[in-house]
């Protein structure tokens, strides 16, 4: 299964959360977020669950950023593969 994570900053302040929006195989299954700092984190799933802190740290959960496109960690599709079973 493959995962995009796509920026979703539109409305974001300068010190807002940073927001991206989360496709599977081509379909919105979930909104991600993370402060500034990348100290809290969330998700918000398509099915109405949301869920702070998905997978410990962020960067237990992401990787890459800046320059890099922002995937999932290992650990992180496992979460995602779980979570959006079905969907």
């Amino acid at each position: 299964m493959a995962y995009k994570i796509e920026p979703d900053n539109a409305n974001r302040d300068s010190f807002g959360n940073y927001q991206f929006r989360v496709f599977k195989d081509g379909r919105l299954v979930a909104h991600f977020w993370h402060d500034y700092r990348g100290d809290e984190h969330g998700i918000d799933f398509a099915n109405g669950v949301s869920e702070g802190w998905p997978v410990g740290r962020l960067i237990e959960f992401v990787e890459g950023g800046g320059r890099q496109p922002l995937v999932f960690t290992a650990r992180g599709i496992a979460y995602m593969d779980q979570k959006t079973l079905g969907m």
